[in-house]
């Protein structure tokens, strides 16, 4: 069965991505994510506020030689433990990774300012990357910033990296703009080749003995896909661009449901760590076998066959779905 893809202008031989993860830190894994049969690595994110701690660093090091011990020197720099790789690491570690596979291979920047960091996307192009992700995690929390600053910032911030590199962008985003298909075509005038559907963002739990606020990490299940479903449906009739369904895919169902919404691509973290890299053959050879049995001919004539553009009711993506569900809720379901 023939699985391929075009994402982002590059060949898969099927949708399944590895996506943004410390699965890829080491090349022992990265080669097992290739050999169980992922179409793509993304890399994790190098983070604008790293490479801002490094030349804070490096520039409080030079300033102070003079007076500097080995004990302050050190102080400097701890900061850097912080983060897995630093900046001069990723991009040798991304030239190690292209070496080692022979699937595309997408570095990832995440930031949400104008700043230094946004060279590395010229670095990661000149280290051999195939794609970029740009990772827009942001919480604005400025009560004096209106949603069209925020997203006028994000716009510039791509125009500066399209401006940059020649190879294809894709925008990792959040679920929260307040009208996200308006914010997805001004991205894609200014230059993003695909998007990715969605950022999850971890929320901080509270202490109520020790009052503090701390951060979880739970990994994603399928109950966190049909948010995804729902937009991808609704941006796949316009958007020119690739997208890729990041979050909630598990099982070969969930990868034919995110393809079936209008997905090029699907990212996988949560159900390689919980299942390891074979999972991914597992998953192609369900998926290949179920468009057998449905008479498909390739997955790419099923791609979009429920998105708003084909589906044969819409409605389930609109509004109307909210008042069907609340108005066929009866008080007897007690």
């Amino acid at each position: 069965m023939n699985l391929s893809v075009k994402y982002l202008g590059l060949t898969l031989k099927s949708p399944l991505m590895c996506g943004a993860s410390p699965l890829a830190d080491h090349l022992d894994g990265v080669r097992k994510l290739e050999d169980a049969g992922a179409s793509a690595i993304v890399l994790r994110s190098l983070f604008e506020e790293q490479i801002e701690r490094e030349e804070l660093a490096f520039d409080e090091h030079v300033s102070s030689h003079a007076s500097s011990s080995a004990e302050s020197a050190g102080g400097y720099f701890s900061a850097f433990n912080d983060f897995a790789f630093d900046s001069e690491h990723y991009l040798d570690h991304l030239r190690k990774v292209k070496a080692a596979v022979s699937v595309p291979v997408i570095g990832s920047l995440n930031g949400i300012s104008h700043g230094g960091w946004e060279r590395y996307a010229f670095l990661i192009e000149n280290a051999g990357a195939s794609a970029l992700e740009l990772n827009f995690y942001d919480l604005p929390t400025d009560p004096t910033k209106s949603c069209a600053e925020v997203e006028a910032r994000y716009i510039e911030i791509l125009k500066s990296i399209r401006a940059m590199v020649s190879i294809p962008i894709a925008v990792k985003l959040s679920p929260y703009f307040s009208s996200l298909p308006h914010f997805v075509t001004q991205l894609e005038q200014a230059g993003a080749n695909g998007v990715v559907l969605f950022n999850r963002l971890y929320q901080p739990d509270i202490d109520t003995e020790k009052l503090a606020a701390n951060p979880l990490l739970h990994l994603s299940d399928s109950t966190e896909l049909p948010l995804r479903l729902r937009w991808m449906a609704i941006l796949e009739p316009f958007f020119k661009g690739s997208i890729a369904a990041s979050g909630g895919i598990h099982t070969s169902q969930d990868a034919i449901k995110a393809v079936m919404a209008g997905a090029s691509g699907v990212q996988l973290v949560s159900a390689l760590i919980k299942n390891g890299a074979a999972h991914l053959k597992v998953m192609e050879s369900e998926m290949s076998q179920w468009l057998e049995t449905h008479e498909y001919t390739s997955l790419e004539q099923m791609r979009g066959s429920m998105s708003m553009r084909t589906c044969p009711d819409t409605s389930a993506f609109t509004r109307t779905n909210y008042m069907k569900i609340l108005h066929g809720w009866k008080s007897s379901q007690l």
